[in-house]
């Protein structure tokens, strides 16, 4: 039996599925890190607040957007809205380093393997050995995304294909690698099955 415990998630893209991933982990306890990109430029309404790219507000408007309008849909994504406190959001510039206390990392991003490939590198800088890595990807092989991966990386990583809405849809795809260590394999089902 495992031993391992979630205690934090970090969900690394606050898109539609991303975002809703987060309120799923807040609605079961779990505290969640939920970053995003920096926005290219300033928006028409930051202009006119004199702000900078470097303001912080500017710098999580993504992600801070991205998490109201999933707070605001309907089917409400959050068993209550004070669960939305369990969630902290930050960007993928200045805040990277935090996903070091996470005991689960989960990408979310665009369906690029490109992409998936540059966040997984970063990711791998900063991720503490031994922590559960994994893609919500729905169609690149698995295979390609740990592509160059340190083997720690490999054998913490595989698919934890969340279905939308999460918090509706009782369906939770695990998709080994092929280095997926099992013990990772049988402690994401097993948790599946009770919390998810």
């Amino acid at each position: 039996m495992s031993k391992r415990r979630i205690n934090k998630v970090a969900v690394i893209g606050s898109g539609i599925m991303g975002s809703g991933i987060a309120c799923h982990f807040a609605n079961i306890g779990v505290e969640v890190l939920l970053l995003d990109i920096v926005p290219r430029e300033l928006n028409d309404l930051e202009k006119a607040k004199g702000f900078t790219i470097e303001n912080k507000q500017v710098r999580n408007r993504i992600v801070n957007d991205a998490l109201t309008n999933a707070i605001k849909s309907n089917p409400a994504p959050l068993y209550h809205k004070s669960f939305v406190s369990r969630i902290t959001t930050g960007n993928l510039e200045d805040d990277i380093a935090k996903v070091k206390d996470a005991d689960w990392i989960i990408e979310v991003v665009v369906e690029r393997l490109d992409i998936k490939k540059q966040v997984f590198e970063n990711l791998e800088k900063h991720r503490t050995p031994g922590t559960i890595i994994t893609s919500n990807t729905s169609g690149i092989p698995i295979h390609f995304m740990s592509e160059g991966r340190s083997e720690d990386f490999q054998k913490h990583f595989c698919g934890t294909h969340f279905f939308n809405p999460p918090r509706y849809l009782k369906l939770f795809e695990v998709i080994p690698g092929p280095k997926t260590d099992p013990e990772i394999l049988d402690f994401l089902i097993g948790y599946g099955e009770q919390f998810l």
